[in-house]
């Protein structure tokens, strides 16, 4: 088992990422390489002990179907969270984007406000830090970072999507409490959408939490709908 300066462990020819839960130093996160074969029961075991022995006392995984699930559950995984996993064909008209707070394109000094809206809009266990923020922009080839911002130019919400291929990805989607129900979200997410259509992308999928109902709602109202197979984030203890 070894360790590679971008944090993939291997073991034979199977791989998987390793790195901080969202700069936490106790959890780290563990996620299959893409193209690489399914992670083993095995191999899992022996990530496990890499982590446990770098000083970590808990691991979570990204957001896992059923069919990457299999590995991680027979390793002693349990499930954290479960998601509905949604999808939206591109080619179908899309509802025009409503009037609402101006969107502006993200710059680096705008994060931080950005990161506050993060924090008040999520429960601890979904909250971006400012690599989790990092690792969230750089998940797809092509990237749209939008905010919106109240009349006292103050971050009132923000989305992430992200192309890759024909497939669109809503990353992150988010208003402040102060601002919700007021059609902010609608407003970032069809944006983002007809972005995804503009790039050639044919579908486009989301994640929530299980509970979210209004995210789910506001999904479901746009057209998205619930895929046949959820997703489930895993964790297990080191100690």
């Amino acid at each position: 088992m070894s360790a590679a300066s971008a944090d993939v462990l291997r073991w034979g020819q199977e791989r998987a990422r390793a790195g901080r839960w969202r700069g936490d130093v106790d959890v780290a996160i563990l996620n299959p390489v893409p193209n690489a074969p399914l992670p083993s029961p095995e191999f899992l075991q022996r990530c496990l002990e890499t982590l446990a022995a770098r000083g970590f006392q808990r691991v979570v995984t990204g957001a896992l179907s059923p069919l990457e699930q299999a590995g991680f559950l027979a390793a002693g995984f349990d499930v954290e969270e479960r998601l509905h996993l949604l999808g939206l064909d591109l080619a179908s008209p899309l509802p025009p984007v409503p009037p609402g707070y101006p969107l502006r394109r993200v710059r680096r000094g705008g994060r931080a406000n950005v990161l506050v809206v993060d924090e008040a809009a999520f429960p601890p266990f979904w909250q971006l830090d400012g690599t989790g923020l990092v690792d969230a922009l750089r998940a797809t080839p092509t990237v749209r970072f939008r905010v919106a911002l109240d009349p006292e130019r103050v971050a009132a919400g923000y989305a992430i999507c992200g192309r890759s291929g024909l497939r669109g990805f809503v990353q992150r989607l988010a208003v402040h409490p102060d601002h919700q129900r007021a059609g902010t979200g609608r407003r970032l997410l069809l944006d983002g959408l007809r972005w995804m259509q503009r790039r050639g992308a044919a579908r486009a999928v989301v994640n929530t939490q299980v509970g979210n109902s209004a995210a789910l709602t506001l999904y479901l109202q746009i057209g998205f709908e619930e895929e046949r197979v959820g997703l489930s984030v895993l964790s297990a203890g080191l100690r």
